[in-house]
């Protein structure tokens, strides 16, 4: 199998776009080729990440559209649906098929137009990916069973209201050192939880959690070259590796499992992932944690074995996971503040982790970052990838 390299990024700014899908995965893609320094003859295939295109804007074959668009024709192209996951999935691909010898370079593109619906149609749309007969018909949506979690989890570990503010709290402020994030403005745990207004400002969603607590509706694409690592030396930037990966299921619906706090998928994805990569989560310096609640970044964090479980509150409180701390983790504001434009996010953080790693991240740079890791939390956990990334 031969090792796969990332030569290209690309992002468009996130949130409320005017550009249709196809002009955002566009933008995004040549960005990406303009950084691997490759041009239309040089992309062997095309694999296109989106969840909603079909329900959300009348549009389906995306990546044939696309790679017509970009002029990349007769290459081969795919679109890759796995929920919120989508990205990983079509990275995964992408790395599989490099590894495999079948391609030399490939591109991956993930995007949504998601702010083409009202919020109440977009959060309807993504509870579609819930179990149909069990839960959808039933009113569940992902904030109900976030905030179900959330209180699961609360009582089980002690975590308080204010632990999940300071997660809201820590990626915006991250979010407003990131030019492509969705939401670019810090906020304070006394404007959104402790001042009486902030009963307005920050009201209830899904007890416990409330809007800060909630990721943002977005729009926006990003995009990454993936290559055979030994074809990676003519590259205009230091190439970063594709060191390991890993991806497993969950029973899908939620009122199933044998516990619901008990989130198996991301346990096993990030458990195979290090052991392909040889490495550890002590060996980690960077990591973007998919936090569409903010429960989740600190639930993802003990489940990807960085800190014991019910203990990243206290990793939180201490500062371990902002920019300066241990381990920073979502530098790049997160779901919370760059956004989520679901068939993009798993994209755009491999993307954050490969300017990290070379470090291009500006003023949200990590100091001396050599290996990163991401988790894509598909459905409510019941479909995850974890990447680990490193430099030469």
């Amino acid at each position: 199998m031969r090792d796969v390299a990332i030569i290209g990024c690309g992002m468009t700014k996130f949130g409320r776009r005017e550009e249709d899908l196809l002009e955002l995965l566009m933008e995004a893609s040549l960005a990406a080729m303009k950084d691997a320094g490759l041009d239309h003859r040089s992309v062997d295939a095309v694999y296109v990440a989106n969840m909603g295109a079909g329900i959300l804007n009348y549009q389906t074959g995306v990546a044939s559209a696309l790679v017509d668009r970009l002029n990349l024709l007769p290459a081969p192209a795919d679109t890759v649906e796995n929920g919120p996951a989508s990205g990983a999935s079509a990275i995964k691909n992408a790395f599989l098929a490099i590894a495999s010898g079948l391609y030399d370079s490939v591109l991956v593109v993930g995007g949504e137009k998601m702010r083409a619906v009202t919020g109440w149609e977009a959060t309807d749309f993504v509870a579609s990916m819930t179990h149909r007969q069990g839960e959808y018909i039933y009113g569940v949506t992902l904030p109900s069973l976030a905030g179900m979690f959330a209180r699961l989890h609360m009582a089980k570990y002690g975590v308080k209201q204010e632990h999940l503010a300071m997660v809201a709290v820590k990626n915006h402020e991250n979010g407003a050192k990131n030019p492509y994030a969705h939401i670019q403005q810090a906020v304070t745990m006394e404007g959104i939880l402790l001042r009486p207004e902030a009963v307005v400002n920050n009201p209830p969603i899904a007890e416990p959690l409330r809007m800060y607590d909630c990721c943002p509706v977005s729009d926006g694409a990003a995009a990454v070259v993936l290559c055979a690592a030994e074809k990676a030396k003519d590259a205009p930037h230091p190439a970063v590796h594709i060191a390991g990966f890993g991806q497993a299921t969950d029973i899908h619906a939620v009122y199933q499992r044998d516990d619901p706090l008990d989130l198996k998928a991301v346990r096993g994805a990030a458990k195979a992932a290090f052991e392909m990569a040889r490495l550890c989560p002590q060996d980690i310096q960077v990591a973007e944690l998919h936090d569409a609640f903010t429960i989740l970044e600190i639930v993802e964090s003990e489940q990807a074995g960085f800190f014991p479980v019910g203990q990243g509150h206290r990793a939180l409180e201490e500062g371990a996971t902002r920019l300066d701390g241990k381990l920073p983790i979502n530098p790049s504001g997160g779901l919370k503040a760059r956004g989520h434009p679901v068939g993009a996010t798993g994209v755009a953080q491999v993307t954050e982790l490969v300017w990290q790693l070379r470090g291009q991240a500006g003023e949200r740079q990590v100091s001396q970052a050599v290996n990163g890791f991401c988790c894509n939390f598909g459905g409510f956990g019941n479909n995850v990838l974890a990447f680990v990334l490193s430099r030469e």
